[in-house]
This record gives structure tokens, sequence and C-alpha cells, in this order.
């Protein structure tokens, strides 16, 4: 590899420790961003005063940032090599501070969305970028530890990201989440501008622009087909067959001219297609089951359960806390056992979990597992099963990727996880969330809301309240153990798809 002037060989021990700091503390910002809504909706629900039916109006706020995190990524990975990491990462963490500015600002739900587009955008180029200077700033034998540590901080966003919404929060309101990222995006380009060499590279990469366009293209039509601000009527909205249609037109465009294009996203020379597909694919599912568990036990928590953000956000931890305990059991399994038994394993364990949860009542709380004498307690359990599972599959994944491509496409490869990942997350939301949507409109749609001047007394009235009231929580129960049915299933098709991540043997 020809160095760029990012690379800087001669930098010092401490610089390039600075460097990568800034560059990790940019990729845990990013990845904050991507969770950090959850444990909000409450507050932004109330504040931009979207009525509790209409939620649905909520989804492309966490939509829209997946959206431009994934469209964003391979484009602005390979425009790294071709203008510099410190040029590009200057360029995201400046962009990501106009989105932060412009959602802390945001009066309405579509300025919101904006903001968090423009967050997602800018987000997406942080990792791959922050890993590609880690290969840039250290000799191959010792960068394993550094990118398990930029790694480390993408994942620890994923953890710490509902409860430090939900801490700044509790100061300052939910805005005050977005201002913070101001001075600490400020501080990572300060001492990018200290530490790193900044000019083009002496060999100027091609990027595939085209290619990285279709593909953000496709996803964008996924998105707006499946999002459905009428929910009552149908799954989905009056344009989204043929949205559907168009998305895969335009991905067949995708498909074709990555074959035929010179510069490709990704170059298929030597990559074991199979293995590497099946496991994009896996970590599809499992990116998926995530957000599922992300967003829709927050909201069971808040509409069923009585919680307030706080204590909807601490119901969560059980998932949290066992994610990484399960990422890391699946790193050590993975070195003793074939990459796919232990991926395989760990998604059929969310399967389970799901199914479990599935059968959740409404008061979950007070209705623990009878296993004989014990009495477990029902959603800690279920959510640890799959928090564990899900935590499982990252590593072995990641491991099979990484072996059935070249060494001199082990960045691109580790983008390609993380942008399948997130492609799950923000397709499986939004699928799963438009069938529970109007699953729970096709219930409701017979309810009416009790009016006083119809009863005789106000006993009458009272007990016509309370029927609504338990009409509109089953309802709204059914919607949620659907979606936690249909994730079990979309974990076991997860679950076969690792089966076939098994790179072929060298002969």
């Amino acid at each position: 590899m020809t160095p760029t002037p990012d690379t800087a060989p001669a930098t010092p021990q401490r610089g390039r420790t600075l460097a990568i700091s800034a560059g990790g503390l940019a990729v845990l910002l990013g990845a904050l961003d991507t969770y950090v809504v959850i444990g909000l909706l409450r507050q932004i629900i109330e504040d931009l005063q979207v009525p509790l039916n209409r939620i649905e109006r909520l989804t492309p706020i966490v939509t829209g940032y997946l959206l431009g995190y994934v469209a964003a990524m391979p484009l602005l990975g390979q425009a790294s090599d071709r203008f510099g990491r410190k040029t590009l990462l200057q360029a995201c963490l400046g962009t990501f501070i106009v989105g932060s500015v412009i959602a802390a600002l945001a009066e309405s739900v579509p300025m919101l969305v904006t903001g968090r587009v423009i967050l997602g955008i800018a987000g997406g180029a942080l990792l791959p970028v922050t890993m590609a200077l880690a290969a840039d700033l250290w000799a191959q034998r010792n960068r394993a530890g550094v990118l398990g540590a930029v790694g480390g901080a993408q994942e620890l966003g994923s953890v710490l990201g509902p409860v430090y919404g939900i801490a700044i929060a509790a100061i300052a309101g939910w805005r005050a989440v977005f201002w913070v990222n101001v001075p600490l995006a400020l501080l990572a380009m300060l001492v990018i501008h200290l530490t790193l060499r900044g000019g083009r590279p002496e060999t100027r990469q091609k990027s595939d622009l085209v290619g990285a366009s279709l593909l953000a293209v496709t996803l964008g039509l996924l998105v707006v087909a499946l999002y459905n601000p009428e929910p009552q009527d149908q799954v989905l909205p009056p344009w989204g067959l043929g949205t559907l249609i168009a998305a895969a037109v335009v991905f067949a465009a995708f498909v074709i001219w990555e074959i035929k294009a010179r510069t490709k996203l990704l170059d298929p020379t030597g990559v074991q297609l199979r293995p590497f597909f099946a496991a994009l694919g896996a970590s599809l599912a499992a990116g998926a089951a995530l957000m599922v568990t992300l967003v829709d036990v927050e909201l069971f928590a808040q509409t069923l359960l009585g919680q307030h953000d706080t204590g909807a956000v601490l119901l969560l931890l059980r998932f949290l806390v066992a994610l990484p305990i399960g990422a890391v059991l699946g790193g050590l399994l993975a070195g003793r056992i074939a990459e796919r038994w232990v991926a395989c394993a760990g998604l059929l364990l969310a399967a389970f979990g799901f199914w479990l949860m599935s059968h959740w009542p409404a008061d979950v709380l007070s209705s623990p597992h009878e296993l004989g004498p014990l009495l477990i307690p029902r959603l800690d359990t279920d959510l640890a099963i799959v928090g564990l599972g899900l935590g499982l599959v990252i590593a072995p994944l990641s491991a099979v990727v990484l072996r059935v491509v070249p060494d001199g496409q082990h960045g691109v490869a580790s983008a390609g996880i993380v942008v399948a990942r997130m492609t799950g997350m923000l397709v499986g939301i939004a699928a799963l969330s438009a069938w529970g949507l109007h699953r729970f409109h096709s219930i409701t749609a017979d309810l009416d809301v009790p009016l006083p001047m119809l009863y005789p007394d106000d006993d009458a009235y009272q007990r016509a309240m309370a029927d609504y009231t338990a009409a509109v929580q089953d309802a709204m129960l059914t919607q949620y153990t659907e979606i936690f049915a249909l994730t079990a299933l979309v974990c076991l098709a997860g679950a076969a798809l690792a089966l076939l991540s098994a790179p072929r043997r060298p002969r």
C-alpha cells in the first residue's frame, strides 16, 4: 500500500495514540447517536405533541439515522482513500455538528428527522475511516488490538446509548443530548488536526460513486415503501408495492453495475462469495432482531407497564448487559469451535428468547416462569437470553468475513458486516413496525372513545372507559407479541444462513 500523507509512518507513538483515540471518540459518538433516542421517545412525544395513537410518526427518527449511516458508509470509506483520512474525518465531524444543532433546535418531527439523517450520514463514515486510519498508523502485526479497540467503541455505543441519553435528558432535557455532541466533536476535530498530517494521498484511489448511490437509493426506497403514515388501513402505504418494485429494480441495477464496473465497492476477486454473503445475511437478521428489542421493549415498558423513561431503560438493561457478555463469549468460543456453529447457536438462542417474549402477558413483571418450585423472573430471563444470543454472533460472523476476503480488503469487509447489521436494523424495524402498527389499528378500528354525555351517570362512564382502556391495551399487547414472534422467525432464518457461512478449506 502506498502511504497517504495521513499514514505518517514516522508519527510518534503518543501522536498515534492521540489520533486513534480521537477517532475512537468519533466512532463512539456515532454509535451513541444510533441508540440515544430509544430512551427519549416519551419526552419527544410530549414535547413535539405527537399523539400516543400515532407513534408510527416517530419511526423515521430511528430509521432516518440508520438510512444515512448505511448509505454513506461504503462511499465515504472509499473517499477517505482518495482525499485522505484527516480530510474525511474532519468533514464528517463538522457535518455531525450541523446535524446535532438541527436536531437540538427541532420544533417538529420532520425537522428532527432531517437532523437525524445528517447525523447518520456523518456517523456512517466515522467507523470505516477510523479503522482505515488504524491500518495506516500501525503495522499489520500490531494492528489487531487497535482495530479491536475501535470496534469496541462501536459496540459500547449500543450498551451506553439509551442510558447515556436518559442520564443527560434527566438533567437538561432531550435536546441537551444533541447539544453535548457539539463540544465533543470539536474536541475530536482539534486532536485530529494536531496529530495527523493533511493533504491528499500520493496515489489517488477511485471511488465507486455510482455503486454507492444505487445502494443508497435502494435502501431509501425500501424505507419509503415500508413507512406507512396511515397503518390503520393496510400494512403498506398506497405507494408501498410500487416503491418496493422500484427498490428491486434499482438493486438489480446495482448488482449489474458492480459486475461490470472497473472500480467496485468490493472487488470479488479472491472472495469466497457463498460464506461471505451468508455471513452478511446472518448479520442482517441479527441487526433486525437487535433493533426490534431496543425499540419495542422500550415501548412495551412505557405503554403497557407504565414505566417512565428511566424505568423503561432500566428494564432494557437486562438485554444491554447480556449483549457485550455474549460478544466476549462468542469471541472466545469462535477460537475453539467453528465460527458457523457459534453464530448459529447464538441466533437459535435469540429465536428462543423472542419466542418466550411472544408469550408475555400485559403484567409480565408479576408473571414469572414456573419451573417446578422455582419462580424465575420472566422479563429478566427472556431479555438476557436474547441479549446473550445476539451477542454471540458478532465475533464469529466478523471472523468469517475477514477469513474469506483477501488481506487487502479487510477494511471494506469489516465495513460490509457493519453495513449488513445496520441494514437489518433499518429494514427490520421498518417492516416489523409496519405490520405491528397495522395490526394495532385493525384491532382497534371498531372501538369508540366513550363520551360522558352518552352515559346516565359517572359510574357507567367510568366502567365504559375502563373497558375501552383494557381493549386498547389488549391490542397493544397483540401488536408487541406478534412482532416478537415474527422476529423469532427472522432469527431462525439467520441461523440457517450462519450454517452456510463455513469457508472452503484450502486445497
